[in-house]
């Protein structure tokens, strides 16, 4: 990996009587999200978190502090933190692969977090071997290990020159979607209507480009405190009206309309995904403001 993007977890892949070292590192982060402190207007000072007692208001220090499962209503079973340490299962650092299954028969509801799983060092040629297997086969494998103090199940995948490892929700984690869409009224849509719907839906038809995706309220968020150092105000944006089911269908045609004129214009590339997402060239550009600028009113943050 690149030189900075530090192993979250080393350990074995093992299939089979077959075992390679592998090295897992995190696939996405959200370490350069804009974030913010909390801060005493009165004195531009951070402010720090304080725990206090529920009932007689009173700090409590780290050492008195402990863990506690709500029974009642404040009634608790109170868990010394090394209680809860000793029920962490033991890691023997190993992807126990226990099946191999087609890459389409795990819903991707239960997706949890992505990584990805390189060769460490020795075993490089049954890594290879396992991915090209793997990818011949067109299959995924299930696999269950240690990860972060917790028993993880992951679905392992070819992906590139390595693999990668998406750590699954467990069955009780995911809820149905039977009570979600259970209030829904029972709505059949025909006619001009739904001939127009399809013809947007064929009309915007693309491929996946993340690069072409900006995060607008980190983008917002990096032009907001961009206009803040300059000291100025920023407009504020167009409320976005629902249409109303009377007003649906002139939508639909007005939208097959302005489909149609979008048509006839010429395409647009893509954007490069080497130059960054708006908010990341917002960011910097928040950056490259505050380490130039020292005239902007500043407001002291320790």
């Amino acid at each position: 990996m690149a030189s900075g993007h530090r192993a979250q977890w080393k350990g074995l892949l093992r299939f089979g009587e077959v075992s390679c070292g592998v090295a897992l590192y995190t696939a996405a982060s959200t370490s350069e999200r804009i974030t913010f402190n909390t801060i005493n207007k009165a004195t531009g000072n951070r402010v720090n978190r304080i725990f206090i007692d529920s009932e007689t208001e009173v700090p409590v220090p780290k050492e008195l502090q402990t863990k506690g499962f709500e029974i009642d209503n404040g009634q608790y079973v109170i868990v010394d933190p090394e209680e809860v340490a000793a029920t962490m299962p033991e890691s023997n650092k190993t992807f126990e692969v226990e099946a191999f299954i087609p890459c389409s028969d795990v819903d991707d509801v239960y997706f949890d977090k992505p990584y990805y799983l390189t060769p460490d060092k020795m075993g490089g040629d049954a890594f290879a071997a396992l991915r090209d297997g793997m990818k011949k086969s067109k299959v995924a494998a299930i696999a269950r290990t240690v990860l972060f103090r917790r028993m993880r199940t992951v679905l392992i995948r070819p992906h590139g020159k390595g693999l990668i490892a998406t750590t699954l929700n467990y069955d009780y984690e995911v809820r149905s979607s039977k009570k979600a869409f259970e209030g829904m009224p029972k709505i059949k849509i025909e006619g001009e209507m739904l001939d127009l719907a399809k013809h947007i839906i064929s009309t915007k038809k693309g491929e996946f480009d993340p690069a072409t995706f900006d995060d607008r309220y980190e983008a917002a968020l990096a032009e907001l405190v961009k206009a803040k150092m300059e000291g100025r105000s920023l407009p504020k944006p167009k409320k976005v009206e629902v249409s109303k089911p009377n007003d649906l269908l002139a939508a639909l045609r007005e939208s097959a309309g302005m489909m149609k004129a979008a048509d006839d214009k010429p395409k647009r590339t893509a954007a490069n995904a080497n130059q960054g997402t708006g908010r990341q060239r917002a960011a910097r550009g928040v950056a490259s403001k505050a380490a130039s600028s020292g005239a902007a009113p500043r407001r002291k943050a320790s």
